[in-house]
C-alpha cells in the first residue's frame, strides 16, 4: 500500500522529535491520569485531596536579656566590692561617649574572653541606641546611669527620680530590662535618699567601685594601667570609662596584668553569685 502525503508528513514530524531527544533535552514529562485507569469500573474517583503541611508559627523573637543569678543575702546597700576570698573582679564601665571607643572597648575586651558590666546613661542611648543590644549581644551586663549623667546627690527628689526613671524606660524600651545595675553619676556613693528612690525604681543595690582609674581626666594610657594595677585586688570593683582612647590603650595592659595576678575579669552579676 502506497504512502499518502499526509503520512509521510506525519513521520517526518516524529523523526524531528526523535532528533530533539537525542541533543540531550529529553522528552516532555508524562502526563499522569487524575481518574481510574479503569473507566468501565465505574465512575472516576476524585483524586484525594492532599492534607496541608501546618506551617509552623514563628516564635517572637526574645529582646529581654536572660534573667541573672540570684544575688546573696545581705549585700549592702551600695556595693563597692565583692568577696575578697577568690581570685575574680570586676571591670565596669560607664556609658558614654563615642561610639567608635564603646565599641573598640568591648571588641578588646571580647577578644580576651571578658565579660564587663556596663552602666549606661539614658541620653548616650537616645543618641546611640544599638549600642544597648551591642553590649548585651556580648555578653555584657547593661545597667542604669541615670539620664543625664548630673550631680545626682546634690538634686531635689522629684528630678533625681526623673534622672532614674527616664534612663529605667530607656533600658527596658530598648533591651525589654531595666538592668540589674544602678549607678549614681558624680560620685562613688550618694546619699540616702538616692538610695531610696533606686530601690523604688527597681534597684535593690547599687554600684559603686574600691578602684577608680581616673581615666576619665586623661593622665594617658599607662597611668590608667598603672591605676589599676596599683589597686586591684580579689573582689575588686573597677571603675572605667567608654569614651576615653587612654582607656582603649590602656585595657590591653590592663588585662595581661590581671592574667598575670591570675585575677578574672567578669561581671558584676558573676563577682556577687
Amino acid at each position: 500500500m502506497s504512502l499518502s502525503r499526509r503520512h509521510i508528513l506525519q513521520v517526518t514530524a516524529s523523526g524531528a522529535l526523535l532528533a530533539g531527544c537525542a541533543d540531550g533535552h529529553g522528552p516532555p514529562p508524562e502526563t499522569v491520569p487524575a481518574t481510574s485507569a479503569h473507566p468501565t469500573d465505574g465512575p472516576p474517583t476524585p483524586a484525594a485531596a492532599a492534607e496541608p503541611t501546618p506551617t509552623p508559627t514563628p516564635k517572637p523573637a526574645s529582646t529581654s536579656p536572660p534573667s541573672p543569678p540570684p544575688l546573696p543575702p545581705g549585700l549592702p546597700d551600695q556595693i563597692e566590692h565583692g568577696p575578697r576570698d577568690r581570685p575574680r573582679l570586676a571591670l565596669t564601665f560607664h556609658g558614654q561617649g563615642e561610639p567608635a571607643l564603646a565599641t573598640a572597648l568591648l571588641t578588646e575586651v571580647e577578644k580576651a574572653g571578658v565579660h564587663v558590666t556596663v552602666l549606661a546613661v539614658g541620653s548616650w542611648l537616645d543618641e546611640h541606641p544599638k549600642l544597648a543590644r551591642r553590649v548585651l549581644d556580648g555578653g555584657h551586663e547593661l545597667g542604669n546611669h541615670t539620664m543625664n549623667h548630673g550631680n545626682i546627690g546634690a538634686m531635689d527628689a522629684d528630678t533625681a527620680r526623673a534622672e532614674i526613671e527616664d534612663c529605667a524606660r530607656r533600658l527596658e524600651t530598648l533591651t525589654g530590662s531595666r538592668g540589674r545595675w544602678f549607678r549614681p553619676s558624680k560620685a562613688r556613693l550618694t546619699t540616702p535618699l538616692v538610695v531610696r528612690l533606686a530601690q523604688q525604681a527597681g534597684y535593690a543595690h547599687l554600684l559603686s567601685y574600691d578602684v577608680d582609674s581616673l581615666d576619665y581626666t586623661d593622665p594617658g594610657a599607662d597611668a590608667v594601667r598603672a591605676a589599676v594595677a596599683r589597686q586591684a585586688a580579689p573582689g575588686s570593683v573597677v571603675s572605667l570609662h567608654f569614651g576615653h582612647r587612654g582607656t582603649v590603650a590602656a585595657l590591653p595592659g590592663i588585662l595581661d596584668d590581671l592574667h598575670r595576678r591570675g585575677l578574672r575579669a567578669v561581671t558584676t552579676s558573676e563577682l556577687l553569685t
